[in-house]
């Protein structure tokens, strides 16, 4: 028997027995759970999973996707076993088949060849798959999507992996063209392509479930998966504006008068943010004022509601021994403590309600219009020293260990807040350092301590793959230039914030950390302070474009930020491009990163149009583009009708926008759509709202309002043509 006939028989017999078992027909059962959604369950997955927490499913949405005829064939070749060291699935892969998401990735974007580890962290390590939301789902080019329901660690081997039978067919090339053994090259150099396989493992579980999300594209594998969560969520109109964050020392009286400033200047401002020493004790966490900085809070809360501004606190969930809910809460929590402070098992009833109740009564109800829920991710895995939170090896009342808890505990963190806020009616926008799977629903965005501007734009893309929404915050600054083109990076993604917790001053008044806080002024501060006013001036003129990009992501599951492959999936310039996206349905970003004035952008197929000179630019082709610091880096794509409003200095239930409607190109028989309603409830979930269609008619605009909404927060008062 020849060499290659004694290693095919042992790979594909002995190997496969030994190390590959298929599960027999009754270890798994393939079941319909949604149009377009399909499950496989193999032997005995974990008994708490993640979808065992999702909103329900907008069915009736999801129904007019359309779906494919019976059990898609990908499902019935999906080979099982069980190893010592967890449940393992084995998948195909066409040769030409390219892989995205796997949750918010940080260092990378297209994922075939990739080893991808499903593991929550506070910091990259690597790029190896650690995040603040790291997802086991992954979208195909094909135009479907893998998800494996399990709060277990998953690692992936996204086409990483070669089977011994394959370096039969490549022994020969190997030879001929491997350098000399001693170097390193040769040791570590694939002399051949991708493999042809996904494999998963679930680390420690007998079991596996899985979920297919159908296509046709990519675009709709993500509509269908976010409508499967509960559709996207629609933030207040408010949490499209933008946000400040004070510095940490700050007292009552200081903030309530660095709040004036503002107001004073004009400049919009919704949100305003207070760190950690509004706390009695903040690591862990009181969830008590602190008397001595704050010793009027609801005074404080009144003072800044008269002014406009939504206040916004930090936590986070582990729960100091002062607090008043801490003998309540410490029976419902893991055997290890965070900061001397009890971890609440949130997959318990009991612990989401009393931790629950406290916010609403001491916070929600007395007007404290959003929370930032800090460190419920992983401590620093590259750092011995760094290990802050509880251990993998933590045990929690419902069964849980601490691995599970993780991989969950800032999408359950979230839960138990937004829970309150929907009970009380009012909608809010969360920061959150950690999220899971099934999160469209929840109305938060993600930030980070890091701090790459590269990195942060390419969150933005990953973004689109996973339902949630990121933050790209204006903190740490090296240039006047590097202020500017960060806050047009956050200007242009789902939350504008500035996180200025070390700062007495305004950054655009001083940016070097030392001179700032010594009250060293720049100079040129007022200039700088112009131009950060056009800045946040321009995205309060978006957001009418904005809040109908996210009433999409709800009603039809379109992700409001997102890589262009989901939009032009058969052009190959952007199957790799990670640092363009698209912001709603018809705007393209391409942020320029560090500061630099000039950078190439390609253009897919159409014509674009610059936002600021209304130059064109035809599609298909890639441009070197240099842009002043006064210019933001969108096109618009012709055809569109874009609302743009008067800016406005905050929202307030009574907000009415004047809206100046752009039309760019040929825009016959074109229309676009605006989302109406309260923008401060849920009653738009009881179908209180409006769509206004706008078209352009016999040459001149018209407006079609329908719904059930009785008032109107649009006014149309002019047309502009862009030729």
């Amino acid at each position: 028997m020849t060499l290659f006939k004694q290693l095919s028989t042992i790979t594909f017999t002995s190997i496969v027995l030994l190390f590959f078992t298929v599960a027999n027909a009754n270890a798994q059962h393939i079941t319909k759970v949604a149009p377009g959604v399909w499950k496989i369950v193999y032997g005995k997955p974990e008994s708490v999973k993640p979808g065992d927490f999702k909103d329900a499913a907008l069915l009736d949405e999801m129904k007019k996707m359309g779906e494919g005829d019976g059990v898609p064939e990908m499902l019935k070749v999906i080979k099982f076993a069980s190893l010592a060291g967890g449940a393992t699935a084995e998948l195909n892969l066409d040769p030409k088949e390219r892989i995205y998401g796997f949750g918010l990735q940080v260092n990378t974007f297209e994922q075939r060849g990739m080893r991808r580890e499903i593991r929550t962290n506070s910091k990259v390590v690597g790029d190896i798959g650690f995040s603040h939301a790291p997802m086991p789902f992954y979208i195909s080019s094909k135009g479907y999507g893998i998800l494996v329901n399990t709060s277990r660690y998953v690692n992936f081997y996204v086409g990483s992996q070669h089977k011994l039978a394959e370096s039969i067919g490549i022994k020969e090339n190997i030879a001929k063209t491997a350098e000399p053994g001693s170097s390193p090259a040769a040791l570590y150099n694939k002399q051949y392509k991708t493999s042809n396989k996904v494999e998963i493992q679930v680390k420690g579980s007998e079991g596996m479930e899985i979920l297919v999300f159908e296509g046709p594209t990519m675009k709709n594998v993500m509509e269908r998966y976010n409508l499967y969560s509960g559709g996207g969520a629609i933030p207040p109109l408010w949490g499209l504006g933008f946000k400040y964050r004070a510095k940490n020392t700050f007292t009552e009286p200081e903030v309530i008068s660095f709040s004036k400033y503002f107001r004073d200047n004009h400049i919009p401002c919704d949100m305003f943010g207070l760190e950690p020493g509004w706390q009695s004790a903040a690591y862990s966490c009181s969830y008590t004022w602190n008397k001595t900085k704050y010793p009027a809070p609801d005074s404080l809360i009144n003072i800044m509601t008269d002014r406009h501004y939504k206040l916004n606190l930090w936590e986070h969930a582990y729960v100091h021994p002062t607090s008043p809910i801490f003998d309540s809460i410490a029976p419902l929590s893991g055997n290890y403590a965070v900061w001397k402070g009890a971890v609440p098992d949130f997959t318990l009833p009991r612990a989401r309600k009393i931790f629950g109740d406290y916010h609403d009564n001491n916070f929600i109800k007395k007007g404290i219009s959003a929370f930032k829920l800090d460190e419920c991710d992983g401590a620093y895995y590259d750092e011995a020293a760094g290990e802050w939170s509880y251990p993998d090896i933590a045990q929690f009342p419902s069964g849980l260990d601490g691995e599970q808890m993780r991989q969950i505990f800032g999408f359950l963190y979230q839960k138990t807040i937004l829970d309150e806020y929907k009970k009380e009616n009012k909608r809010t926008v969360l920061e959150v350092r950690a999220s899971y799977l099934f999160a469209a629903p929840y109305s938060a965005v993600l930030y980070t301590d890091m701090y790459s501007h590269a990195d942060f734009v390419r969150m933005i893309v990953n973004s689109g793959f996973s339902g949630v929404n990121w933050s790209p915050e204006v903190r740490d600054i090296r240039s006047e230039s590097d202020l500017l083109r960060r806050l047009q990076t956050a200007m242009m993604s789902a939350h504008m914030n500035v996180d200025c917790w070390f700062l007495k001053n305004l950054p655009w008044y001083q940016f070097n950390r030392d001179k700032n806080n010594n009250d060293e002024l720049l100079p040129n501060r007022k200039e700088l302070e112009l131009k950060v006013k056009k800045l946040i001036e321009t995205r309060y003129r978006l957001m009418p474009y904005l809040y109908s990009a996210f009433a999409d992501y709800h009603f039809k599951g379109v992700p409001p930020f997102r890589a262009l492959v989901m939009d032009y999936p058969d052009d190959a310039n952007v199957w790799k491009l990670d640092d363009q996206y698209m912001m709603g349905e018809s705007i393209m970003c391409a942020p320029f990163i560090d500061g630099v004035s000039t950078r190439e952008i390609y253009f897919p197929a159409g014509t674009w149009y610059d936002f600021n000179t209304n130059k064109k630019y035809e599609g298909g082709k890639k441009y070197t583009i240099t842009m002043s610091l006064d210019e933001v880096p969108m096109f618009v794509k012709s055809g569109t009708i874009l609302p743009l409003a008067k800016p406005v200095e905050y929202i307030t239930p009574k907000t009415t926008f004047d809206i100046t409607c752009k039309t760019y190109g040929d825009v016959r028989g074109k229309t676009t759509h605006l989302f109406e309603d309260n923008t401060y409830t849920f009653n738009y979930q009881n179908n209180q709202f409006n769509w206004l269609t706008l078209g352009w008619i016999k040459n001149k605009g018209n407006v079609v309002r329908d719904g059930k909404f009785k008032q109107k927060i649009y006014r149309i008062t002019s047309w502009e043509h862009i030729n």
